[in-house]
């Protein structure tokens, strides 16, 4: 009897544990703690760790109830479209900075498209952590 006791209980799917949204999360709005919670299901696509979650910024609005995942999520916005920033180009020695407006929204380390206020001409750069644009970058 105990053997078919035992059989049973580990035939039982474990629930897994799903993050949830406790309030709709905006589309560019920075994730709290309480805006999180965790539910004892398996939704497909959620994130099982709200830890992940917060900090990062939402990409799309996250609706309370639905799950939150990790494709909507991404880091926080330094620049945002139309804000003036610093372009830097550096080469050796050689540092050249400029004013330009950012042509759209990045993150720290994201490649982003500006326009030179003085040449009128478009670059791309990317982000640094202080929301400069480094131009003519090597990976």
């Amino acid at each position: 009897m105990w053997r078919l006791l035992l059989l049973v209980c580990l035939s039982q799917p474990a629930l897994a544990e799903s993050v949830v949204a406790t309030r709709t999360i905006r589309a560019k709005a920075v994730v709290q703690p309480e805006d999180l919670t965790v539910v004892a299901a398996e939704l497909p696509g959620s994130i099982q760790d709200p830890s992940v979650a917060v900090g990062l910024e939402a990409r799309v609005t996250i609706y309370a109830g639905k799950a939150v995942r990790l494709a909507d999520l991404g880091q926080p916005t330094l620049v945002e479209r139309n804000q003036l920033v610093t372009l830097v180009y550096l080469s050796g020695g050689l540092a050249i900075a400029a004013e330009g407006r950012s042509l759209g929204r990045a993150a720290e380390g994201e490649v982003l498209r500006v326009i030179n206020l003085d040449s009128r001409n478009t670059v791309t750069g990317r982000v640094g952590p202080d929301g400069t644009v480094y131009v003519g970058w090597k990976d």
